[in-house]
């Protein structure tokens, strides 16, 4: 019962404090205010990287693994790597064969065209050459229409599966299944349209939502394969068969391409948890670069706090003396400044949190998707408190251990 009498005596002698000098209060909390934005800022566009980055990949199962001429992340010098002959068609029909009842192998290879629609021209989207395999080596699945056949790949069809970006950009307003497309020189029928993935790709990876998938036998009547890779994905039946089918395969390419056992892969065998790692690694040291620079906000801000605080305490010393001859004990003159200091950097971190909200809306609109979960708000609350609560401890000590007869002599 005590204590909370000199809690509430205490809390309402710091509010008319602050109130007595709202445009100092206001200036004092605006460090603390910069010092939020930025805490906010960096954890929510840290956690909307994240979750772009899992989006990306929600699409890739966990039971899929890629073999390609080069490694996605790359270490040592590139230049052994460039001599590497690319994977090609008949790579992927080989170890079909040789996988057969153990997986399923999808080759694909890509490459940028211009595409049009009547006068309505879009460039550099990604055209995918693939097979109706992809359904199944992937989740991703049609929105509208179908995806290709094996009679499409058989036969060289001049069909195409559009991405949801395309269709609203070249199809406004239309409905595109059985309509033309041109993509490059050549003449395609859309038969599909693909779910909406959102985001651009990992690290400034392609769109998934710009990209055009037609079979993979017509990609290389139309465009050719000899300046480009082909890539190929192996589904496991299942996560728990993934690293032996893995083994399975690297010995099968090493024997499709020829090569002796005392010669290294000239391939890569390429997972998903080796990026989540990668990212991982760069999103920490990012981030940790980010908090190191806005606690260097917070900590000027916190200098700013603590001197206004010394400022308070000095033109308030006779009213220190005042309220010590009277009877009050240190306990209160420390809390009363605690709190008052408390007081002014959690003013700042609510108005910072508000200022956070419009930013993360930005963020969320022009950028990449982002929002204020209440975890990151609680942290940035917390933080703004225990900022206000080591800023006003040396003035609040120095204040509470005021000698009376000093204080109340004190001009």
């Amino acid at each position: 019962m005590k204590w909370a009498l000199v809690l509430t005596e205490s809390a309402g002698i710091a509010l008319s404090a602050i109130l007595a000098n709202r445009v100092r209060g206001a200036l004092t909390a605006l460090g603390i205010i910069i010092g939020i934005v930025a805490v906010v800022t960096t954890m929510t566009a840290a956690n909307g990287l994240q979750n772009t980055f899992r989006k990306s990949f929600s699409s890739v199962g966990a039971d899929v693994f890629y073999v390609s001429r080069q490694p996605w992340i790359q270490q040592g010098s590139f230049f052994q790597f460039r001599n590497r002959e690319p994977m090609e068609m008949d790579d992927a029909d080989a170890l079909q064969q040789r996988i057969a009842g153990y997986g399923v192998v999808n080759p694909t290879i890509n490459l940028p065209r211009p595409v049009k629609v009547g006068s309505t021209t879009m460039s550099d989207v990604i055209v995918v050459g693939t097979t109706d395999r992809m359904s199944y080596v992937s989740d991703v699945s049609t929105d509208l229409g179908r995806f290709m056949s094996p009679f499409d790949v058989r036969f060289k069809n001049n069909v195409a599966v559009i991405g949801s970006n395309i269709r609203e950009q070249l199809f406004a307003g239309t409905m595109p299944i059985n309509n033309s497309i041109r993509i490059g020189r050549k003449d395609f029928r859309v038969i599909g349209v693909m779910e909406e993935q959102g985001g651009g790709g990992f690290l400034g990876g392609p769109n998934v939502d710009r990209q055009i998938y037609i079979p993979i036998s017509t990609f290389e009547a139309a465009y050719g394969t000899t300046n480009n890779n082909v890539d190929l994905a192996v589904k496991a039946p299942s996560q728990e068969a993934l690293l032996d089918l893995e083994y399975r395969v690297i010995g099968e390419v090493r024997r499709i391409r020829g090569l002796r056992p005392s010669e290294p892969d000239d391939f890569a065998i390429n997972k998903l948890d080796s990026l989540m790692g990668s990212y991982n690694s760069t999103m920490g040291v990012v981030v940790l670069i980010g908090l190191l620079i806005t606690g260097i906000s917070l900590f000027v801000g916190g200098v700013g706090v603590m001197n206004i605080m010394f400022v308070s305490v000095t033109e308030r010393t006779r009213e220190i003396g005042i309220r010590k001859a009277i009877g009050a004990p240190k306990r209160s003159i420390l809390l009363q400044f605690l709190l008052e200091s408390s007081f002014i950097c959690v003013a700042g971190g609510v108005i910072g949190l508000l200022v956070s909200v419009i930013v993360t809306m930005a963020i969320d609109h022009f950028v990449m998707p982002a929002g204020l979960s209440f975890p990151i708000a609680f942290i940035a609350l917390l933080v703004a408190l225990i900022t206000g609560v080591f800023s006003g401890l040396i003035p609040a000590m120095k204040a509470a251990k005021l000698d009376p007869i000093d204080a109340l002599r004190y001009e």
